[in-house]
């Protein structure tokens, strides 16, 4: 498969224009939000394309990226939406508006399955084994090409796993039962950072 990767230094540019309908996933050096710095951040519309952002790490100014994030009219589609929230809450200080998760959607849609993460979701709904090794890689440096690579696919797949998992959710009518349970993630994001990181309904 030919993806069209394009990396961009501190910001998108000020003449792209994407859709309404978009997924997004970040990169950062480590999942420690206090010590580890939000790297990357990619979006694609679904057609084999992304859109790589290496952010400035001493500034964090991507005003064409953040209008984007914030801009209620375009639904934004995570893989494990809580981690990359509080990352860019933490760096890019904004609220991501109009959020989907498919890990979210995978764990209320897919009761018939324990493993949730993305490598199973595109096994699952693209037929593809993608290659993980990269997750743990030093993404604060010059990018290699394999690198990009890895990074586009973390998004290029997400709008096919979500509209597959929302066919679900409704089949088994279970959609407003996620379209509830999403509703909590930016409560989850702020606990987080007051450090509340186990789960507050446990006994």
């Amino acid at each position: 498969m030919n993806i069209d990767i394009k990396l961009h230094k501190e910001d998108l540019p000020d003449q792209l224009v994407l859709s309404d309908n978009i997924s997004v996933d970040c990169e950062f050096m480590g999942l420690n939000v206090e010590r580890d710095k939000l790297c990357l951040v990619q979006i694609s519309t679904g057609n084999n394309d992304a859109h790589i952002v290496q952010l400035n790490r001493t500034k964090y100014n991507a005003p064409n990226l953040k209008k984007i994030l914030i801009n209620k009219d375009i639904n934004k589609i995570f893989h494990y939406a809580r981690a990359d929230l509080l990352f860019i809450k933490k760096y890019l200080n904004i609220n991501v508006e109009n959020i989907n998760c498919t890990k979210i959607m995978s764990k209320i849609a897919r009761s018939y399955s324990d493993k949730h993460g993305l490598k199973d979701l595109i096994k699952e709904f693209i037929g593809i084994d993608i290659n993980k090794n990269l997750q743990s890689s030093d993404f604060g440096g010059e990018l290699s090409e394999k690198q990009l690579q890895y990074c586009a696919k973390d998004v290029i797949y997400l709008h096919k796993i979500y509209e597959n998992l929302k066919k679900i959710l409704i089949r088994e009518k279970r959609d407003e039962l996620y379209n509830n349970a999403i509703k909590f993630v930016h409560s989850r994001v702020e606990l987080d950072l007051a450090s509340f990181t186990s789960d507050i309904w446990s006994h």
